[in-house]
């Protein structure tokens, strides 16, 4: 395929920014903060970085950096080489991958195609769904494309309902050492369907409990049976799961389900799910269609009706916005995919784009092991970052679809009110926290900043079943992001 004009456009100030012995402030390697000179004023209003770190009281190891980001000064650094895990800081990384790879106009199509002629309302020869990685399709969507498949004139199919998966790697998780029910750490494939995730309800009924397992969206919810449920009277674990003949076998103990509740669950077969959904749509909507079976390769036919994505740049908002990791995977794995790698795991696709930083970007120390930030092996350091933020100031791109983060009062309420624009990704794991992005005064400099903060030693001690709420583990976030937003103050009243 074309690559699309690189939106990195810029004269790469920066081939050598922070990377060595020309970059401003860093003709060698420092460990400890740029003490700046400010307007005396300024300095009784503004805290000192040294009493921050010491106020938030973090267990482990602290890098940020912050520079102009307009010229790429740097301004101010503690620890700036120190590669720590970026966790869904990543994102951010692989947004720009994508962007450099795909294109912003980039849409992911799911299409519908027919191995025989259509004839009075039969279609004689087998219907096939194929997808091309889709990581935003829903139910909605598939029942949109059951409609565009009656409005072709299809009632019946005598031949195979097929479908193909083959555009993406078959992924049974994210991160395998996650716990096994948290929807965050879902499968991936080349057919992926609410966000590879299955809503499970439950209400009480008599002595026990109704269960529902949907494929839920806004218009439609149909119930699958390739996720199963059993209630158990047990203390605990509060879930299990295993596959048994191509089915996710779920069962949870009855005393943590109170009088009625819901949750998403990850699925294990995306690709199966999302024929089984669309199968049902089907039927409902009077077409008949025989069980679907998946084929390894597509076979060639006619397009009956297809499903086209929103823009990337809008899916890459999303993922920026509510931090999912299913869709940074799959993106990740279609840029890795379309520059002409074959990967066959997310680290093989990772390390692609380690190269790209490294080669595009000149960050060379960056390490990735997925595109979600979600394993912590990754490694990436404030200084990389902020690199890689200067580098694509200019054009707005990343800036414009990052979320909007607010400075918050003593009591941390937000401060909506502010006049300085902080657009920013957050990243969260257990005792890692990061916090990247721009700060954007109405009159002034903007600055691009980015803060790392980890305690790898204690994420290492814990159990899998201290994953979801470790000890302690609230009250290091809390301070972290204390943390960040005390540097972010400092920053704004020294530098924008």
């Amino acid at each position: 395929m074309g690559k699309p004009a690189s939106i990195l456009t810029r004269r790469f100030v920066l081939g050598g920014l922070l990377a060595g012995a020309g970059a401003p402030g860093l003709a060698e390697p420092l460990t400890r903060s740029l003490r700046p000179v400010a307007r005396p004023e300024a300095g009784r209003r503004v805290a000192e970085a040294e009493m921050l770190v010491a106020r938030a009281g973090l267990s482990g190891k602290i890098g940020y950096a912050v520079a102009d980001a307009a010229t790429g000064e740097v301004l101010e650094v503690r620890n700036p080489l120190l590669g720590l895990p970026p966790a869904s800081v990543t994102k951010a990384v692989t947004a720009l991958y994508a962007l450099e790879t795909l294109g912003p106009e980039h849409r992911f199509v799911t299409r519908l195609l027919a191995t025989g002629p259509v004839r009075d309302g039969r279609l004689d020869g087998d219907l096939v769904l194929t997808g091309s990685g889709d990581p935003v399709l829903d139910t909605d969507m598939l029942g949109a494309l059951v409609d565009r498949l009656a409005e072709a004139g299809v009632r019946e199919v005598t031949g195979r309902f097929l479908y193909h998966a083959g555009a993406l790697p078959r992924l049974a998780a994210i991160d395998p050492r996650q716990p096994p029910h948290v929807g965050y750490n879902p499968a991936i494939s080349g057919l992926n369907l609410n966000f590879n995730r299955v809503h499970f309800e439950w209400k009480r009924a008599g002595g026990g409990y109704d269960v529902t397992m949907d494929a839920r969206a806004r218009l439609y919810a149909p119930t699958v049976s390739v996720a199963r449920m059993q209630v158990v009277d047990r203390k605990g674990p509060v879930y299990t799961y295993s596959s048994k003949g191509g089915v996710d076998e779920w069962t949870v103990a009855q005393g943590a389900l109170g009088k009625g509740g819901a949750r998403w669950l990850p699925v294990r077969r995306p690709a199966l799910y999302c024929a089984e959904v669309f199968e049902t749509l089907a039927s409902a909507a009077g077409i008949a269609l025989p069980g679907a079976e998946e084929v390894a390769a597509i076979p060639g036919g006619t397009a009956l009706a297809e499903h086209r994505s929103a823009p990337l740049r809008d899916i890459l908002r999303g993922m920026l916005k509510y931090s999912t990791n299913m869709t940074a995977e799959a993106v990740g794995l279609a840029s890795t995919i379309a520059r002409g790698g074959q990967p066959a795991t997310l680290a093989e696709s990772a390390e692609a784009m380690s190269g790209w930083v490294a080669g595009r970007m000149g960050a060379r120390k960056a390490r990735f092991v997925d595109h979600s930030g979600l394993g912590d092996a990754s490694e990436l350091s404030a200084i990389e970052m902020v690199r890689m933020l200067v580098a694509v100031a200019p054009e707005g791109t990343l800036r414009g679809l990052m979320k909007q983060v607010h400075l918050r009062d003593g009591r941390g309420r937000p401060l909506y009110d502010h006049p300085v624009e902080i657009r920013a990704k957050t990243g969260t794991l257990n005792f890692v926290s990061a916090l990247a992005g721009y700060v954007t005064p109405p009159a002034g400099r903007e600055l691009a900043f980015a803060i790392f903060t980890a305690d790898m030693e204690r994420r290492a001690s814990l159990s899998p079943q201290e994953l979801e709420r470790p000890a302690g583990g609230r009250s290091w976030i809390t301070r972290s992001r204390r943390l960040q937003m005390g540097l972010l103050e400092r920053w704004i009243g020294l530098y924008a």
